[in-house]
């Protein structure tokens, strides 16, 4: 007799790469169509933080940790606005919440913001044809009743210019300066006010994390956002005891056209510089060093960077797919940190002088504490020029 079992579902989403590659899944979120550059990343907890980092701007996520949306969503845990991230791959179908500061599940959180995700996909597949290919261009796609134009779905793919000299920064900073005092999140108050601060700071927001901005608050600064575009002489005008550089997306060889000017102007003045990411690429695009595409960039959570100076390894969470080319760096600026996965830059600093900067998150927990000592570090050089 005939089995009666159902036949498989239809697939409702796809995802389509330019070289013609098709993966079908399960569609949750918003409906429509994507088209951006495809990453992976292997954190196994922060899938919100992810997706509203403004760093991944032009890009489409693949979460390597096959439990993503177990936790579902709370507005606390946004870190900017919306999310940034054009959409998101992932093994299983998300889950029913279970965490008592869940507000509402993944995919009625991506529906309401207009990201795409796509579930039901092999995605140790697809993270070794990223790795060995590099990260590829691709159109997710959405549609509940399962009609797909993969034919149309390639050559979107294919023509997507890619992040290579494009100045994404534009897109996420804010629109006109503003303050900024709250502190990080701690038990059981949640975010208190930074009401006592010491140090005056400017931050130039390439596309700046919420989370960044509270490191620099508990740090102890009074911190005043400009938008990527300001000049160096607006920077000035704000009298910082500090000037701390965001992190951000796109090519930092595009944005350094009118953040370089003005990074320069800052570091004449001779006064703290801490750059983080994107600011990290910047700063050294001021010194006088090259940036360059990576193959597949860092994405992660669980990222071994090594200080030179002390030895000491730290975990860190990373996302950028750029990086700092070391061969170039002008005499008097030091390489501080180092990936030891693939032994790239992490990190650059001005001998004599309190002006540094790292290629990874310190702000991001994973280690959970092992990178805070760098906001501590930016505090003292503001510290130790005013004294």
């Amino acid at each position: 007799m005939p089995s009666s079992a159902h036949a498989p579902a239809r697939p409702t989403a796809c995802l389509a790469l330019a070289d013609g590659t098709i993966f079908y899944g399960k569609g949750f979120g918003a409906t429509g169509v994507t088209e951006a550059e495809l990453c992976f990343n292997t954190a196994m907890t922060g899938y919100q933080e992810i997706m509203t980092d403004p760093s991944y701007a032009g890009q489409i996520v693949t979460f390597t940790f096959p439990h993503i949306g177990n936790t579902g969503a709370t507005p606390e845990d946004d870190e900017t606005g919306d999310p940034v991230a054009a959409g998101m791959v992932v093994k299983w179908d998300p889950t029913e919440p279970s965490n008592w500061r869940s507000v509402e599940t993944l995919g009625e959180w991506l529906a309401k913001r207009g990201r795409i995700a796509i579930g039901g996909i092999d995605t140790r597949r697809l993270t070794r044809a990223i790795r060995q290919q590099g990260a590829p261009h691709v159109a997710l796609a959405h549609d509940p009743e399962g009609n797909f134009d993969i034919e149309a779905l390639v050559a979107k793919a294919r023509a997507f210019k890619g992040l290579v000299g494009l100045d994404l920064a534009k897109d996420v900073t804010c629109a006109q300066s503003y303050r900024w005092d709250e502190m990080r999140w701690a038990w059981p108050e949640g975010y208190a006010k930074q009401e006592a601060p010491k140090h005056k700071v400017v931050a130039i927001d390439f596309g700046a994390k919420r989370n960044i901005l509270r490191c620099l608050a508990s740090a102890g600064c009074d911190v005043t956002v400009l938008p990527a575009s300001a000049t160096g002489e607006e920077i000035l005008a704000h009298n910082p005891d500090g000037v701390f550089l965001s992190n951000g997306p796109g090519d930092p060889a595009a944005t350094g056209e009118y953040a370089v000017p003005a990074i320069k102007k800052v570091l004449e003045a001779d006064l703290p510089v801490f750059g983080i990411c994107l600011g990290h690429q910047m700063l050294a695009l001021a010194l006088g060093a090259k940036t360059v595409k990576m193959n597949h960039g860092h994405h992660g959570a669980n990222h071994p960077v090594k200080e030179n100076k002390t030895g000491k390894v730290e975990i860190t969470s990373m996302n950028h797919g750029f990086t700092v080319d070391t061969q170039t760096l002008p005499a008097g600026v030091v390489e501080s940190h180092v990936s030891l996965f693939d032994g790239s830059n992490c990190g650059i600093e001005v001998e004599g002088k309190p002006i540094f900067s790292v290629q990874h998150h310190p702000e991001a927990s994973p280690g959970p504490q092992d990178s805070f000592y760098l906001f501590e570090r930016f505090a003292e050089a503001m510290d130790a020029r005013k004294a």
